[in-house]
């Protein structure tokens, strides 16, 4: 491209910029007026911490657009538009750059020769901060054959040769056809988009997220989450929407969606299958039904002195009569609770009114006072058996028709059984006051609760779910948390909390009210007596324009929280839309729980059936959202693979075929030269084997990443070998990816790309999961550039034809 065609679009490009800058700096001056604002009153607060949101969000929208504003152009046969990050308007509202998500701006990503959608040409421009660095054209107005290729193929190409980074970038710049349509697809019931590795999976799932929450801003409302398989893919990901301008966004793996448990704790993958089936929604179902008044016998009570007595029929009818109608267990236990103090209170008033017989049997006075049987004790003395010519011995005290006990004295009296300890741990052993936590912490130390929740499970995986209590919470456990909560609701405790804050709240505002109302008087005593003669005493004050309240919302402050803070707090919160990446890892009970966080089933499930490696995992997409989202769903496919060559993507699908010879491996648009290799070395020299190569591959890196994919049973030791031989090199629980070299099991390289990837012990890797198969064949589909392999001993069957050194 000529230099003063790339002056004219740096001239444009300067343009662009400086509008922004002038944007950026307008919004600014907005909102450092807004937050100088104080007082008001309660809706001039909620208007300002509103403003403030608005303001900042442009903000960050012309923050984020800093690099790559403008990336494109179009020519139509009469107009010209330009293609970028955000749009840009001029002072008379015309546009001087089109957004990536406007309609206007499809062509750019879809129009071909053959189908050019009224487009003449169409124009890629790259920059480097601010500066046009080269311009790459496509006529699209000539005879065209019908065939489509790649949209902007340069572009394409040169992105997915640049060197990685350790953090993932945005495609706007090269999106292609097949992807833009999954984009923009619209935002009701369930979109799956199946694809291969290297397809573009992750990168479609968050433009995805960026175009709903432009096109449709209620969602921004709700949100949107993102679910990822574990915190360092999320962080590889992290910066992608904020780069697009959007902030809405929640990032989370599953174990992160319970507020207040942090789910690090470690278990055999055995075990958490078993806690992912969907029989468990089952067993915490009867985890807690087995907690409600269990059949028992009488239960005693002491109270005081004397030991109170509910007979089995008496607690289980409370019990029935509580949980008439879909209460939950907590909320249920508040009626059980009335019920079992209104019997306790009734037996108590009872023997309270009984009399007292002498040694001869006669009965004493009653209670009234005056020597004299109330009519009441003449009743319940008849009612024991005592004969009517005895009693008439006795004096009979007028009856005034009232009880011995008024219902003051009953309520005391209730008020006193309910505080009482002996009933208190009475009532509390025959129902709970429950959490998600005691609940399953009590399940999983009980083998008799076991055995009772879970008789559908075999002895032997009933053992794999025992544990002491204590010790955290894994990632397996959070969806049984969330599906306790759902079961037992808020607990006393919390409703007690939330009753003290709501108190606490009303106190602070009385004392404001009160502080204020103090200002207002000094002010008023302070004019009084301070009255310059000849001062006129008509001139108004703050006590003449507001009352006390008015005052004390004035010097409010109101802490404004971002949707995804809020949301991440609140766990019914329930988000506009879903987007699951390497959604075919997750488990019948993480499914219940996602759809609990978007009832609307607006979804985007994106993941690879043949690159599930966790034994929870699915291989069929009807089989996990069938059951919640009936025929609500569809399927979209990417089939082209622009990460991995064509020369590693021949090796890998000879795994793909051992996995299942119906599965076709996505088409590479590219080839690199570079054939992939093995090595053979013995078990004990591999790790110093291993080490030397990764020091020889990092030093041929000018730029971009390593990774070294072991198993995860040698995962430490592989791991402090190739860190001694290279310095700095990343490993361990929560990895660096910024680091030049990385090592990583599969299960934690998911979803991730490299330059280069050295695999070590492949047999091992087949060996350590049932879907041993999967994990290789993710581990081989990593790499951008080069794959190399060492393997212990001869090769595994499935990769004898990598040419070996």
């Amino acid at each position: 491209m000529s230099t003063r065609e790339i002056e004219r679009e740096q001239d444009y490009v300067a343009m662009l910029y400086r509008r922004v800058d002038e944007l950026r700096e307008r919004m600014t001056e907005r909102l450092a007026g807004v937050l100088r604002e104080t007082g008001g009153t309660r809706q001039a607060l909620v208007e300002r911490e509103s403003a403030v949101a608005r303001y900042a969000e442009r903000v960050a929208k012309f923050d984020a657009a800093e690099k790559g504003l403008c990336f494109g152009r179009l020519d139509r046969r009469d107009e010209r538009f330009y293609i970028g990050r955000i749009g840009v308007l001029d002072d008379q509202g015309e546009p001087l750059l089109i957004d990536w998500r406007a309609p206007a701006a499809r062509p750019f990503y879809v129009a071909t020769a053959a189908a050019p959608d009224g487009v003449r040409r169409r124009r890629h421009i790259t920059t480097r901060n601010r500066r046009v660095v080269g311009l790459d054209d496509e006529v699209l107005d000539g005879d065209a054959d019908g065939e489509q290729g790649l949209i902007g193929e340069a572009a394409l190409l040169a992105a997915v040769n640049a060197g990685r980074t350790g953090r993932m970038r945005d495609i706007v710049e090269t999106l292609q056809a097949e992807q833009d349509e999954i984009i923009r697809s619209g935002p009701h019931g369930v979109l799956v988009v199946q694809g291969g590795p290297g397809t573009g999976k992750t990168a479609v799932a968050l433009h995805r997220a960026a175009y709903l929450l432009y096109t449709h801003r209620r969602l921004a409302e709700r949100g949107v989450l993102v679910v990822g398989p574990n915190a360092t893919f999320l962080r590889y990901i992290g910066q992608v929407l904020p780069g697009l301008g959007e902030t809405s966004v929640l990032l989370s793996t599953v174990g992160g969606l319970f507020p207040g448990v942090t789910a690090d704790r470690a278990e055999p993958p055995a075990t958490a299958e078993i806690k992912g089936r969907a029989i468990m929604a089952d067993v915490v179902a009867a985890a807690v039904r087995d907690r409600q008044a269990p059949p028992r016998g009488p239960v005693e009570i002491p109270y005081g002195d004397e030991t109170l007595r509910i007979e089995e029929e008496d607690y289980r009818r409370a019990a029935r009569a509580a949980l008439n109608g879909p209460v939950p267990h907590n909320q249920a236990r508040r009626i059980f609770v009335r019920r079992m103090l209104d019997l306790l209170t009734r037996q108590v008033a009872e023997r309270l009114e009984a009399l007292t017989l002498d040694d001869d049997g006669r009965p004493l006075d009653g209670g009234d006072g005056h020597d004299a049987l109330s009519r009441a004790d003449v009743r319940a003395l008849l009612a024991a058996g005592y004969p009517q010519e005895l009693l008439d011995a006795d004096p009979v005290a007028e009856d005034d028709g009232r009880p011995l006990l008024d219902e003051d004295d009953l309520a005391q009296l209730r008020g006193e059984l309910a505080s009482a300890p002996g009933v208190r741990a009475a009532l509390d052993e025959l129902w709970p006051g429950l959490t998600p936590q005691r609940l399953l912490s009590d399940l999983f130390a009980d083998p008799a609760r076991l055995a009772s929740a879970a008789p559908g499970l075999s002895d032997a995986e009933r053992g794999l779910l025992r544990r002491a209590p204590g010790g955290g919470w894994t990632p397996a456990d959070v969806p049984l948390l969330d599906e306790a909560a759902e079961w037992l609701g808020a607990d006393d405790r919390e409703a007690r909390a939330q009753a003290a804050s709501r108190a606490r709240a009303a106190a602070e505002r009385r004392e404001q009210i009160a502080y204020a109302q103090g200002v207002l008087d000094i002010t008023v005593g302070s004019r009084s007596s301070d009255l310059e003669e000849g001062e006129d005493p008509e001139i108004l004050t703050a006590a003449d324009l507001l009352g006390a309240e008015e005052l004390a919302e004035r010097q409010e402050t109101v802490t404004h929280r971002t949707i995804a803070e809020r949301a991440a707090a609140d766990r019914t919160w329930a988000f506009g839309h879903v987007i699951v990446d390497e959604a075919q890892e997750l488990s019948a009970m993480a499914w219940r729980l996602l759809m609990r966080r978007c009832p609307s089933r607006s979804m985007t499930i994106v993941g690879d059936v043949a690159q599930t490696g966790d034994a929870a995992g699915t291989s069929s997409w009807e089989r996990v959202l069938r059951p919640h989202a009936g025929d609500r769903w569809r399927l979209a496919r990417l089939t082209v693979n622009y990460r991995t060559p064509a020369e590693i993507m021949a090796a890998a699908a000879d795994v793909l075929a051992a996995l299942d010879p119906a599965l076709e491996p996505p088409r590479s648009v590219r080839e690199t030269g570079v054939p992939p290799w093995r090595l053979a070395t013995t078990p004990g020299g591999l790790p110093r084997t291993l080490a030397e190569h990764a020091a020889r591959e990092a030093a041929r890196l000018e730029e971009g990443r390593l990774a070294v994919i072991v198993p995860e049973s040698r995962l430490a030791e592989l791991s402090a070998a190739v860190a001694a031989e290279v310095p700095g090199a990343a490993y361990g629980a929560d990895p660096d990816l910024e680091r030049p070299v990385v090592v990583l099991s599969v299960r934690q390289a998911k979803g991730l790309e490299f330059d280069s990837v050295l695999i070590a012990d492949p047999a091992a890797i087949l060996t350590d999961s049932p879907r041993g198969r999967n994990d290789l064949y993710v581990a081989l589909t990593r790499a951008t550039q080069r794959l190399g392999v060492l393997h212990p001993g001869p090769p595994p069957a499935e990769l004898a034809g990598i040419p070996g050194r």
